[in-house]
């Protein structure tokens, strides 16, 4: 890479601060142009930021970073500046005068991949600590950004690569393959990466969902305290409580944390039979929420059954709690058990309960300290790496060595793409393109 990009790396809007960030080779007598003097590598300097006439843009402090020993591995050079629109657009601009071009969407991050000042899935938990939602979403963001994600990856390749050393180097001796496989270990030491793999896999199924977050849909008919519910799990006035049946005519939705969990709450049209036109239309909002949802309170009264019309509405894999909602009406207490939650939405009571229930049903354990960002793709990379062990004990069984290798090779690579080794140049631009411009 030979040219040089430019983005405004600060969100848009005014603000006390902003930051222009330029990144390519050479910039030494670039920031001078710029700042009229010599920037000293790594030193804080506070200097007048110049135009193509020598007019002061705006006072501030240059940070000059030298290749190798900075954010992408190039010359880096950091403009911070009055947090004004104009004076930041105004800096880009003579930045693009001296040479730069816009920065595309995460074209510092990549730049930085490709220089390997970090692997893809450090490259990814960049943008994965902006966006976080939640601060345990943040914490293990940072976790992945600092590579600990990566070290366990590596860990599993380790593991791989010396079973793979020992298999390429007996496929030359056919006559020893039953000796390579009782003094090598083979099958204790395929099963020692199954088991280390199998643990990955399920603290990358925690960080999805703390990536992903879920989307928790609240059923039932009018009038049972859904509107009630979701004011009680957002600690907010969001909906709108009456005595009135069919209040809610659409879909009222809001973003909380559960026990450091994302977590969207979707409140909905009661479901009953209706001639009013617009009481329909909500309905059928009801049944697309549903089936968007990766979760379904179906909500009852604390004394009343279950409608079997409500449990027809979902779908049959979707995941459901029934609440029992009004024990302060019905007289009892709150509690939970294997039938679901009972709870009084009104006055909070067992409301905890029902945030534990949600948690254990989509498998997040809050209580668990530590673990690492991931995403849709990791998860996907590491059950593939899977099912290739998995083949490769069949294949063990039959003294295959050959189809043996072959899956351990293909688990590898597996693991590969979640670092980077092997990745296409298409999925690095799906990658990147999601990122902020300026990061």
């Amino acid at each position: 890479m030979t040219d040089t990009i430019v983005a405004i790396a600060t969100p848009p809007g005014r603000g006390g601060v902003g930051m222009v960030r330029v990144s390519g080779p050479s910039l030494a007598d670039f920031g001078q142009m710029l700042c009229g003097r010599v920037l000293t590598p790594r030193v804080a300097q506070h200097t007048r930021f110049l135009d193509a006439v020598n007019h002061i843009i705006d006072d501030g402090i240059a940070l000059f970073f030298a290749t190798p020993a900075s954010f992408t591995g190039e010359d880096v050079l950091e403009l911070h500046a009055h947090g004004s629109p104009m004076v930041l657009r105004a800096l880009v601009r003579r930045c693009i005068e001296l040479g730069a071009r816009h920065a595309e969407p995460g074209e510092f991050t990549r730049r930085a991949y490709l220089n390997n000042k970090m692997d893809l899935a450090q490259a990814e938990a960049v943008a994965d600590v902006i966006d976080a939602a939640t601060e345990s979403a943040a914490r293990a963001a940072v976790r992945s950004l600092t590579g600990e994600f990566s070290g366990r990856i590596r860990t599993l390749q380790d593991k791989l690569i010396r079973l793979r050393m020992f298999v390429e180097a007996t496929l030359d001796f056919p006559e020893e393959d039953v000796e390579f496989l009782e003094s090598e270990r083979a099958r204790d030491q395929l099963s020692d990466a199954r088991t280390a793999l199998e643990h990955v896999l399920a603290e990358a199924g925690r960080g999805q969902l703390l990536h992903d977050g879920i989307r928790v849909v609240l059923a039932g008919e009018p009038n049972v305290g859904k509107s009630s519910l979701l004011n009680a799990l957002a600690g907010d006035e969001i909906a709108i409580v009456t005595p009135i049946a069919g209040t809610t005519r659409d879909t009222v939705r809001s973003r909380v944390s559960l026990k450091g969990l994302p977590t969207e709450i979707v409140d909905t049209a009661g479901l009953r039979e209706t001639t009013d036109p617009i009481e329909i239309i909500g309905i059928e909002r009801t049944r697309a929420a549903i089936a968007d949802a990766d979760l379904a309170l179906v909500l009852v009264e604390a004394d009343a059954n279950v409608p079997a019309r409500l449990f027809a509405e979902l779908p049959a894999n979707l995941p459901r709690i029934v609440v029992r909602n009004k024990v302060d009406i019905a007289g009892g207490e709150a509690h939970a058990d294997d039938s679901g939650v009972w709870l009084s939405a009104k006055t909070g009571d067992g409301v905890e309960l029902l945030i534990d229930a949600i948690t254990a049903t989509v498998g997040f354990n809050y209580r668990e300290e530590g673990g690492f960002m991931a995403r849709e793709r990791h998860v996907t990379a590491l059950r593939a790496a899977l099912a290739h062990l998995d083949a490769a004990f069949a294949h063990l069984d039959h003294i295959a060595l050959e189809l043996f290798a072959e899956e351990l090779r293909l688990a590898h690579e597996s693991l590969g793409a979640i670092t980077g080794e092997f990745t296409a140049d298409e999925l690095l631009g799906e990658i990147f393109s999601r990122f902020c411009i300026g990061k």
